[in-house]
């Protein structure tokens, strides 16, 4: 129709690799009414596929974006081929922003505006189609989104029409799962890139990429030295890339200056009008400094060279800390392809790369799914919402880890958002209609009472927008965005947004500002509340984790803190507080009263079993008090902790105690049961089997030292197997000369040491343990020196003895060695 702007666009197409895909992306959708679109960035499969799809599907069609950057670049890119502005046939909607109307056929969304949808109406009545981008980049929220449709397609509509869109060759695994029991059509598109010549540009020797603070200013200062090589050696426009928006602020001071050059920023938390005036081509030339959102999901026009620190953020949790957030990891092979990719759209271009081939070839070929390595709370609580927790039933690509999800849900659990069977309560969907993270929203919701709501979601804005501040100071990081700091319009967007999601009410004055924030702060993280640890300057956390503030913090030295978000420390003891603000102690027992316990603590300490009566908040003791009457059962948890730490030594091991001890190892290695196991190992974990009755008594070293441990030990013999140990495992042997001789059982194998002229006439060494065990017969010279030894007497005096025997006469000739021992008469002592 002449008067159709999708038509008169799709008649005359923009010359893109992409084009020549079109027809076989219709036909797979009108077979089977789902499609995999695998395209390398630059393709043109965000700006066209969506009006082919329009063309041929009914209803409104919503394409997902990874980003609100790229969301509304797609959407002006793709308003500006229709010759129309944002809002009429294309439009697009955002966290805060939407811009449609009733014309509108093309909805660009970001996937997490696309995910509330589902959760509100999962039928999307009025959407004929949804397009997935970028879902290679195997964000969390795309992974979910994914798996949602899928269910939808099954469940609900069969007719909804879904397209994937991949930049890498994992699109079979799309594929798979999106096509149910089939998997769907794959069009792949070949790329059309101009050559990327690579400059290898390591940074000089001893200049370290990260420490414990992040980024190093030494490496920041390279990779602005490579950009200003990179301008001087080549023409046209650098697009740089680095890990965070810190990062790209501090490149973009380092090249301030230069002579006829833009410096522009690139990240998510700019202001709108910023982001645009970054993707737009100007009068001079540009240097665009950028994290991740324009390595695949953005195009940015006039780039020839591309400058790559090598670095990006990714998500990881340390569920033992718990301590989740984002950190800097060196680039993955695929993602470095696509960021050089970028200077190839538009020409032949360059990569510069920070980095050495060297290096290169030992990166990690893709990065970690986030879902293998995110924080699952948020995640969790939608599958909750869903119908499907845990994720049982859904079609994901890749299954959350056990460990992961089972923290995530106890999170949950602890904030009254899901019952014991793992769907959600009402606090909980009231919790998951909040734009935050759950125990943000849970900051938002019981903090509004306390605080009051604005100063409530004030603070919760603060933190949603991850505002870092020197010396991690959060109540001065608020008071800097109320006077309209650099980073307050964002804020005062999220703060307007959360402002809406809670009831108006009073406004408690009766805290200080710096407590409002504090407490805000306990409440959403309970687990971070924070106690200076005695005569030092570091800090205990309620989940057990030690933490330190950052050198010069205006913290450092308050009692109590509500610790919003500390980093890992690679490769240090404590975690380093990123942001903090100061709390007393009424106030964290008002915010985390599941911490607070009473407990019996009774503990080995000193060389006596100390009890106490503990208060704590979480793994923060507040108070003791000596115990007179502890739990036994906690008594012998006390010995057994100083027993394995001190030794069995402890005990008062006399020979009859040593012997018995040794026969009843013997028994158990050569019979099994039912003779016990009597290693260290054996003894401490049954402590209370053998030392049981002897117990109560013990408070100390010196207690221990009186047990009888001959007894004790007789309690683990078997009955009635017991009565038969002196015939199993002798502790005597009586040889043919009369003497009654003590078995040496520590060994492997039971020894008697015994004179040669003692044994004249014992045919047979003797057998213990009902035969199974030969004893080891060390046959010692008049003057107890070993002679010979063997376990095989028999065979000792055909073959052995002879030998022996001329040696021995030599050597004491005044003692009688018979030709024949087997008839002489045995020797006792040493008559010659």
């Amino acid at each position: 129709m002449d008067d159709d702007p999708i038509a008169r666009l799709l008649a005359d197409p923009p010359d893109l690799p992409v084009r020549d895909g079109l027809v076989d992306v219709v036909a797979a959708l009108r077979a089977r009414g789902v499609v995999v679109v695998q395209a390398p960035p630059g393709t043109g499969k965000t700006t066209l596929v969506p009006p082919a799809v329009a063309a041929a599907v009914p209803g409104r069609i919503v394409v997902t974006q990874p980003r609100r950057i790229a969301a509304r670049a797609a959407a002006r890119r793709l308003a500006h081929l229709l010759g129309e502005p944002v809002g009429g046939t294309v439009g697009f909607s955002v966290r805060g922003e939407s811009t449609t109307s009733a014309a509108t056929r093309v909805e660009v969304v970001t996937t997490g505006v696309l995910l509330r949808r589902l959760q509100r109406d999962p039928e999307l009545p009025g959407v004929g189609a949804v397009i997935l981008d970028e879902v290679h980049e195997r964000h969390l929220v795309d992974d979910l989104t994914l798996a949602l449709l899928v269910d939808v397609r099954a469940h609900l509509r069969d007719d909804l029409v879904v397209v994937a869109m991949s930049a890498t060759v994992e699109a079979e695994r799309t594929a798979a799962l999106l096509g149910g029991t089939e998997p769907a059509p794959v069009v792949a598109v070949a790329g059309a890139l101009f050559s990327v010549e690579t400059v290898w540009c390591p940074a000089p020797a001893r200049t370290a990429r990260t420490d414990e603070r992040g980024v190093t200013p030494m490496f920041l200062d390279h990779v602005a030295a490579t950009v200003r090589r990179a301008l001087e050696e080549r023409t046209g426009d650098v697009l740089v890339f680095v890990p965070g928006a810190g990062e790209v602020d501090g490149v973009a001071r380092r090249l301030t200056g230069l002579d006829g050059i833009d410096v522009r920023p690139l990240h998510g938390r700019l202001p709108a009008p910023v982001q645009d005036l970054a993707l737009a081509t100007g009068p001079r030339r540009r240097v665009v400094v950028s994290t991740a959102v324009a390595e695949s999901s953005l195009t940015v026009p006039g780039v020839r060279l591309v400058v790559d620190a090598g670095l990006s953020r990714e998500p990881r949790t340390d569920h033992r800390r718990g301590l989740a957030g984002l950190v800097t990891v060196g680039v993955s092979r695929s993602s470095a392809e696509q960021r050089a990719g970028r200077a190839g759209r538009e020409g032949p271009g360059a990569v510069y790369r920070c980095w050495s081939a060297h290096d290169h070839a030992r990166l990690v070929a893709h990065p970690e799914p986030e879902i293998l390595t995110a924080d699952l709370t948020a995640f969790a609580l939608e599958l909750a919402c869903w119908g499907s927790p845990g994720g049982v039933g859904l079609a994901l690509l890749d299954r959350p880890p056990a460990a992961a999800m089972a923290v995530a849900q106890a999170t949950l659990a602890a904030l009254g958002a899901i019952d014991a069977a793992g769907h959600p309560t009402a606090r909980g969907r009231a919790v998951s209609a909040i734009p935050a993270d759950p125990r943000l929203a849970r900051g938002l919701l019981d903090g509004a009472a306390l605080v009051g709501p604005r100063r409530a979601a004030e603070v919760v804005a603060l933190l949603s927008d991850d505002v870092r501040t020197p010396g991690g100071d959060l109540v001065a990081a608020l008071r800097d965005l109320r006077r309209g700091g650099p980073q307050s319009g964002p804020w005062r967007a999220q703060l307007g947004r959360l402002r809406a999601a809670v009831p108006s009410g009073p406004a408690p004055e009766h805290l200080s500002d710096d407590l409002a924030v504090g407490l805000v702060v306990a409440l959403a993280h309970p687990d971070r509340i924070a106690r200076l640890r005695p005569g030092g300057s570091t800090y205990l956390m309620t989940s057990g984790t030690g933490a330190v503030l950052p050198p010069g913090s205006g913290l450092t030295g308050l009692p109590w803190l509500a610790v919003a978000d500390a980093d890992r420390g690679a490769g240090r003891r404590d975690a380093t507080i990123r942001s903090a603000a100061p709390i007393d102690l009424d106030l964290a027992t008002e915010a985390a009263p599941a911490l607070l316990r009473e407990d019996e603590v009774v503990a080995w300490a000193g060389g006596a079993v100390v009890a106490r009566r503990v208060r704590r908040l979480g793994a923060i003791e507040l108070t003791s008090a000596p115990l007179a009457d502890p739990a036994p059962e906690l008594v012998v948890e006390a010995l057994r902790e100083g027993l394995a730490r001190e030794g069995l030594a402890l005990l008062r091991w006399t020979d009859a105690a040593t012997s018995l001890r040794q026969r009843m190892a013997f028994l158990h290695r050569a019979v099994g049961a039912p003779w016990p196991d009597v290693s260290d190992d054996a003894l401490l974990a049954d402590l209370q089997d053998w030392l049981g009755p002897d117990l109560a008594r013990v408070r100390g070293a010196r207690d221990l030292s009186r047990v009888d441990v001959v007894q004790a030990l007789r309690r683990l013999l078997p009955w009635p197997d017991a009565s038969r140990l002196d015939a199993l495992a002798p502790e005597r042997l009586t040889v043919p000369s009369g003497s009654s001789l003590r078995v040496d059982y520590t060994g492997d194998q039971p020894v008697l040491p015994v004179r040669l002229q003692e044994v004249f006439g014992w045919r047979a060494t003797p057998r213990l343990a009902d035969g199974r065990v030969p004893v080891l017969l060390h046959l010692l010279s008049p003057a107890g020196r070993p002679a010979a030894v063997t376990a095989d007497l028999g065979s000792f005096w055909s073959t052995g003895y002879p030998a022996v025997r001329a040696e021995l006469r030599g050597r004491y000739p005044k003692h009688a060695w018979p030709d024949d021992p087997l008839t002489a008469a045995p020797v006792r002592g040493v008559r010659r």
